[in-house]
C-alpha cells in the first residue's frame, strides 16, 4: 500500500487506499455486519470493502456508512 487516507471525527471514521488491482474502503467491523446485505455485491473481509474503478461504491452507500460511523463515534463520547 503506497498511500492511505483516513478521515477522523472523534476517532477513525473510514480509510481509503488504492492498489494496482482494486481500491479499499476501511471501516469498522460492526458496520460491515450491519450493512452486510448492501455490501454483498463487493468483496469484503472484516471491516474492509474491496472494489474496482469500473465498479465503484455508490456514493449513497458511502454516505450511509460514514454517517453511521460518525454516530457510533459520537455515542462513545
Amino acid at each position: 500500500m503506497k498511500k492511505f487516507a483516513s478521515f477522523k471525527h472523534h476517532g477513525m471514521v473510514v480509510g481509503y487506499a488504492a492498489f494496482k488491482e482494486h481500491c479499499s474502503l476501511f471501516m469498522s467491523t460492526s458496520l460491515a455486519k450491519v450493512y452486510k446485505k448492501a455490501l454483498a455485491p463487493y468483496q469484503t473481509s472484516k471491516g474492509t470493502i474491496r472494489f474496482t474503478v469500473d465498479k465503484p461504491l455508490p456514493a449513497a452507500l458511502v454516505r450511509k456508512l460514514v454517517k453511521a460511523r460518525v454516530a457510533q463515534n459520537e455515542a462513545r463520547r
